[in-house]
């Protein structure tokens, strides 16, 4: 880390207003260099190499490719960038998709130019800065129960899947290759998990908790 020379900064916005208007924030400070910016998640990985920043500042809600997913493949190819979650939303679902995936700090869009400077400074030296509504969310989440199958397995997730389109064992179990008995024991295991006394049952909830991939 030079710290004689300024912090290179990308910034990721799917609203070119928004980054028009961070582009001259940046201006501002001598010790910031903005050395890219991408309308995407997509753009942001193909010109990741070539603009190399140091801190990138990156919207959460991007068609196609969503800030947390884009942070999560820049974390793994390039773990010395830092991630600075800029966004509108304060959402307990959000700010734990965003940390999980790697982002070192979440602010909100709200913030002052000076809370925003620090925190490019701070990211770039490895330290977090929370927006409260994001510590609080945070806070929320880890003293919550954990939610209704979050301990479903990938291969019961499928099975679940299956048994939402109507499939009895038979059929999932020639569908995934697999044993009637080894499917029995899976959808035994769903409606433990879920908590539920009926394959409908089970259904029902997991749509209502959203675990079910959506339709395109």
């Amino acid at each position: 880390m030079d710290d004689s020379a300024p912090i290179r900064v990308m910034l990721v916005d799917d609203h070119a207003v928004v980054r028009s208007g961070l582009k001259a924030f940046l201006m501002v400070f001598d010790d910031l260099h903005l050395v890219g910016e991408a309308g995407s998640g997509f753009e942001a990985l193909a010109i990741l190499d070539k603009a190399r920043p140091d801190v990138i500042l990156m919207d959460l809600m991007m068609p196609e490719m969503d800030g947390a997913a884009t942070t999560k493949a820049i974390r793994e190819r390039n773990p010395e960038i830092q991630v600075v979650v800029l966004t509108s939303f304060p959402e307990e679902d959000l700010v734990t998709k965003a940390l999980q995936a790697g982002a070192i700090s979440y602010l909100l869009k709200n913030v002052s130019a000076t809370e925003l400077s620090a925190a490019i400074r701070r990211a770039y030296a490895g330290r977090s800065t929370l927006a409260p509504e994001a510590a609080q969310a945070l806070i929320h989440a880890t003293t919550q129960p954990p939610k209704l199958g979050h301990d479903l397995t990938t291969r019961e997730r499928e099975v679940l899947e299956l048994m939402s389109k109507g499939q009895n064992n038979v059929e999932i179990a020639e569908g995934l290759i697999v044993s009637r008995s080894t499917v029995k024991f899976h959808v035994s295991n769903i409606l433990s998990k879920l908590q539920s006394s009926s394959r409908t049952e089970a259904v029902a909830l997991a749509i209502e908790k959203n675990l079910l991939k959506r339709s395109a």
